[in-house]
């Protein structure tokens, strides 16, 4: 307070920086709550001493708020000056503790906001000698917290301790209005020559705090009224209760001074008073005050009990009404202040309603625009044509709620989902293949444990289905592939038998024609064709699920064993990248894993390859653009994924954004 612009932040009372390692904490104080606070001291420097006293009003930076907000009229208040490091004292407080009570307080020309803004008015209880540092400091040695720094808060034990330290250097009593050094007058002493110059500077003060409050509020009109609320509006408002008590209590104490000293003095012109000095009232008794006020606003007309007031006196009592007058229509004026800044503040809790009310409805309408670009957009998906060697098909399959009949295209890059031609049922763990352009999806079932021996083929070019002969067997979770314009269905069974057979769909003659069986009876197996040989890997025997993989090459006419896999699966996927396969995921008996095993044929060996970041099976898994794509299957706990990953050599195993897909397990993916 009163130290000047300070630019860094650890600053106390507008005093000397505290260093970096100190507890920035310590600055609020010790926290005393109301009834133990005793007293708080202030803090101001030579240049800004004057107008603490001329204006009144000590001022702390915002964050001692805390306590200064705990003070009520009549606490003892003290003024550490930084420059010299004395107490001056003994002030009390003349209002409540509040924030902006002058925003432009110690500031250079009233342009900014001050940095003290926890202020409180004051007025002097006792006029006493300042104390040096080492005279107060033991009374307040457990305030220190670093070097020459301490809490501003005091108890009511310090407090006391450092008034009656103060006391014992009193100049004289204390009055309300901050001279540099008027002292009341003695009985004995006649009132100096010069009295009407001290007089008007007096009122002088009076004169300019008013004229800078009247500064204040035309700046505030000024400045418009969203200043008025601004982050400190709710504790920087105007009080008209304060403000008529306050004008009240000045012009009180002002016409109680004026009188007092005109009694004084006129004692002690007067030799025929002097012996009435013990009769004489009590110059604090109201009612004394009230009488001398009603024969100085009455002209002294009783000549009888009072001679005529010299000239000098008749100025001061006219000087003495004006201020009066100035008073009243000061209060008048800070009444109507407060009516107009409250009648604003109505205004503004309306406007901040209606532009609640706004932005619910704004946000309505964008809720409802977000729907309706959603449904737009799969919309205009289904109009897209999108690149079929960018794309992959969805088929059938359980999304948690429904086994599906769908069948979509869908092309990662672009995260676009378009549906297309359904097929005449729901199908879930069926086979697909694609031969010369289309795509033939067999065997499965509709989740019922009902099983299908169907077969039906789709061409991406007419958007249709066509039915073909069925199967010699109803079955799901079979394997297929396509070869030599041949469509083969291995493996599989009906949820009881598991079934090493395979059949061959001979697409001249349009009919299936048993082919030679697999070595090993295999459920829930995965088989792709590469090079002209089918290679068929894991799944159950019935017992079992297996690691042993083996392989059919049709000029052989015979399956022949290859090297095991690493890891028991079945529930998986097997892709062919880069003239490799990859087995994904799957179950290995005991839990879905995210393990992932390439197969080199030119080395006729398993290796461990990248694990996916989910744990899967019952997914589906297709190639696009020398990219393997995983979509959906279930988890553990037999949670369904939303996920789709993306793997390419080299570059490891991302998760993409698949939100058009969503949760679907129990399907078939397959690419042109």
């Amino acid at each position: 307070m009163g130290a000047g612009r300070k630019t860094q932040t650890f600053y106390a009372s507008g005093s000397q920086p505290i260093p970096p390692n100190a507890v920035v904490s310590s600055l609020c104080g010790r926290n005393l709550a109301k009834h133990q606070l005793g007293g708080v001291i202030f803090g101001c420097k030579n240049t800004t001493i004057k107008e603490c006293l001329s204006k009144q009003l000590f001022g702390l930076p915002a964050q001692h708020f805390s306590y200064v907000k705990n003070i009520d009229p009549g606490l003892p208040l003290f003024l550490f000056n930084y420059s010299d490091r004395k107490l001056h004292g003994i002030f009390e407080a003349a209002s409540s503790g509040q924030m902006f009570i002058d925003p432009y307080g110690w500031t250079a020309d009233g342009s900014e906001r001050t940095l003290y803004p926890a202020q409180v008015q004051i007025r002097v209880r006792l006029q006493c000698q300042p104390l040096s540092e080492d005279k107060f400091r033991q009374v307040i040695l457990d305030n220190y917290y670093f070097n020459n720094h301490f809490w501003f808060e005091l108890d009511h034990g310090q407090t006391s301790k450092l008034m009656s330290l103060l006391a014992s250097s009193a100049i004289g009593p204390g009055n309300y209005i901050p001279q540099k050094t008027m002292q009341w007058r003695t009985v004995s002493r006649s009132l100096p020559s010069h009295e009407t110059s001290l007089e008007g500077v007096a009122f002088g003060n009076q004169n300019s705090e008013m004229e800078n409050s009247t500064q204040l509020s035309q700046k505030s009109d000024s400045s418009g009224i969203a200043s008025s609320f601004d982050a400190n509006a709710d504790i920087w408002q105007w009080d008209s209760h304060n403000v008529v008590k306050d004008a009240e209590q000045d012009e009180k104490s002002l016409i109680f001074m004026k009188l007092k000293e005109l009694a004084l003095n006129r004692e002690s012109q007067d030799p025929s008073l002097s012996g009435m000095s013990e009769d004489t009232p009590d110059v604090n008794d109201m009612n004394f005050a009230e009488k001398g006020y009603l024969e100085a606003s009455t002209g002294l007309e009783k000549k009888e009990e009072c001679p005529s007031p010299p000239f000098e006196y008749q100025y001061i009592i006219t000087q003495l009404m004006q201020e009066v007058k100035e008073l009243t229509a000061f209060k008048a004026t800070q009444t109507q202040k407060y009516c107009y800044l409250e009648q604003k503040l109505v205004e503004a809790e309306l406007e901040i309603q209606h532009l609640k009310d706004r932005c619910t409805t704004l946000e309505s309408a964008y809720n409802l625009s977000l729907e309706h670009d959603e449904k737009t957009v799969i919309q205009s998906s289904n109009e897209l044509h999108l690149d079929l060697k960018e794309s992959l098909f969805l088929i059938g399959g359980y999304d948690g709620e429904s086994f599906l009949a769908t069948m979509d295209l869908y092309c990662p890059s672009l995260n676009v989902l378009k549906s297309l031609k359904p097929m005449s049922s729901v199908r879930s763990y069926a086979s697909v293949v694609q031969s010369n352009g289309e795509l033939y999806v067999f065997g499965g079932g509709d989740g019922s444990e009902c099983w299908y021996d169907t077969v039906e083929s789709y061409n991406p070019i007419s958007d249709k289905w066509t039915l073909w002969p069925s199967l010699n067997q109803k079955k799901g979770s079979l394997a297929g592939a396509a070869l030599s314009n041949k469509i083969f269905a291995i493996g599989g069974g009906n949820g009881i038998d598991c079934y090493s057979d395979v059949e061959m769909l001979d697409l001249d003659l349009e009919r299936w024609i048993c082919a030679r069986s697999m070595l090993d009876k295999r459920f829930a197996l995965a088989a792709v064709e590469f090079n002209g040989v089918i290679y068929a890997t894991g799944g159950f025997d019935g017992n079992d699920y297996l690691q042993s993989a083996e392989r059919f090459d049709p000029r052989e006419h015979s399956w022949t064993k290859i090297a095991n896999m690493n890891t028991n699966r079945g529930c998986h996927s097997l892709v062919v990248l880069n003239e490799k396969l990859y087995a994904l995921g799957g179950f290995d008996g005991e839990a879905m894993v995210s393990s992932v095993e390439v197969f080199d044929p030119r080395l006729g060996t398993w290796m461990m390859g990248e694990p996916m970041n989910h744990s899967r099976g019952y997914s589906a898994a297709a190639v696009v653009k020398d990219s393997i794509y995983v979509i959906g299957g279930v988890k553990v706990n037999e949670n369904i994924l939303d996920t789709v990953e993306n793997y390419k050599e080299g570059q490891g195993w991302q998760e993409t954004c698949a939100t058009r897909v969503g949760k679907r397990c129990f399907l078939s993916a397959i690419s042109l």
